[in-house]
């Protein structure tokens, strides 16, 4: 009844008042609260206001549900509140914030360990100009998509942030080998480096990487076209405590690398390319880098492989499959293949693929030899499958005389 729940509410305010008020109970309890919660605290009472927007309740920060609200100003704001207190802080996609208020940032949070800026496209080289002179303990900066952003900043951060352990760069295609040169110069303690389409790093920035960073354990690499597998020869043999390794889009790279990293980089467990002595591998991209060779040897030696994708794998053939269909993963582990845009395959792979009881999906998309009656074939025995293809025109056959069949990618997509 409504008195009922009346009398519970005030037995419950009066045997909690002074819990409730008492300063460091509630400043106890606050340290635990998000940024709406704390908020919402201050506007309960004089004494929840003091407590709930007291700098050391505001260690981390995620404005990110904020973003399109989120201006300078109101940065300049917490950076005053929290000061030294503040530890942990993400500003992704809160496009209003520029160098200016990074600035105020830096001078009044010096403590600041994380700091994320992804897309925060309005910041430049003077952003790391500040962090460099104010805050000597970052430790993780994401700058991703911050594309002002040039070699400058990195060599500002190696200046000032020796203690940088994580940093990502990726998209910010003004980088070269001489910002990557100076960063690790004077960052060795770096385990995490995303390069993520920074399109003008070539095999020197590598060595540079392979020769001071030690301690690295992840370092993407995507659609960073000119690198080659000299580069990352000097990776596996300077970084071998890897253990996430993403060359995805790397046209230039071969199978020729896989023998190096299994020989050097035992650690590696997660994501492309690996090899022999990567026995605890579960997912693999080795698009548009491999030939059957390669699927022969992760068939023998990677038996918790679930994930694996080839897409653009342009020389694999059914004999890769079948050895792939053969191997200890299939029966019970392999849940996904991709084998988009694999010209030689044809049904014959879909018939080794049969015996993967796991295999939960499975791409076939310009998989021009690939036929529906294929595909049939293979539901009869794997019926939960989810299948993604489709089935575009072949172009005309090669010239007499030509090199091998090869389908044009630009016809098909016409």
């Amino acid at each position: 009844s409504l008195s009922a729940k009346v009398n519970i509410y005030l037995d419950f305010k009066h045997d909690n008042h002074r819990v409730l008020n008492h300063p460091c109970l509630c400043s106890r309890i606050f340290s635990f609260l998000d940024v709406v919660t704390l908020c919402r605290c201050a506007q309960v009472s004089r004494s929840w206001n003091v407590l709930a927007l007291d700098g050391s309740n505001w260690q981390r920060i995620d404005l990110f549900d904020f973003q399109r609200d989120i201006e300078g100003r109101v940065v300049e704001n917490i950076s005053k509140r929290c000061g030294g207190f503040l530890r942990k802080l993400s500003l992704r996609g809160c496009l209003g914030v520029g160098d200016s208020a990074l600035r105020t940032f830096s001078q009044n949070c010096r403590n600041i360990e994380l700091l994320s800026l992804n897309g925060c496209t309005k910041i430049t080289d003077s952003t790391c100009n500040s962090l460099s002179k104010f805050c000597p303990k970052l430790k993780h900066l994401d700058l991703a998509s911050c594309t002002s952003i040039t070699n400058l900043s990195l060599k500002a951060l190696s200046e000032g942030c020796p203690l940088l352990e994580q940093l990502n760069i990726s998209w910010c295609d003004q980088v070269t080998k001489d910002g990557i040169q100076a960063l690790v110069r004077c960052c060795p303690g770096l385990k995490g480096l995303f390069l993520k389409g920074c399109t003008q790093l070539e095999d020197e920035a590598l060595k540079h990487i392979g020769a001071h960073c030690p301690e690295l354990v992840t370092l993407n690499l995507q659609t960073c076209s000119q690198i080659t597998d000299e580069g990352l020869i000097t990776i596996c043999r300077g970084c071998h405590h890897l253990q996430s390794l993403c060359v995805s889009g790397c046209a230039n790279i071969t199978d020729a690398i896989l023998h190096a990293l299994g020989l050097n980089c035992p650690r590696l467990r997660l994501v492309l390319p690996l090899l022999l002595n990567c026995h605890e591998l579960e997912k693999m991209d080795l698009e548009e880098c491999i030939t059957d060779g390669t699927l022969i040897q992760l068939s023998i030696h990677c038996p918790h492989l679930q994930v694996l994708s080839l897409s653009h794998c342009e020389l694999i053939t059914d004999d890769g499959i079948r050895h792939l269909g053969s191997g200890p993963c299939a029966h019970d582990r392999l849940e996904v293949i991709e084998l988009d845009n694999c010209p030689l395959i044809t049904d014959a792979s879909l018939e080794h693929l049969k015996t993967c009881h796991s295999l939960d999906r499975i791409e076939l998309y310009d998989c021009q030899q690939i036929t529906r009656a294929g595909i049939k074939r293979l539901r009869t025995h794997l019926p939960n499958i989810k299948v993604h293809a489709y089935f575009a025109p072949v172009t005309p056959p090669p010239s007499v005389g030509g090199s091998r069949q090869r389908f044009c990618r630009c016809c098909i997509l016409l």
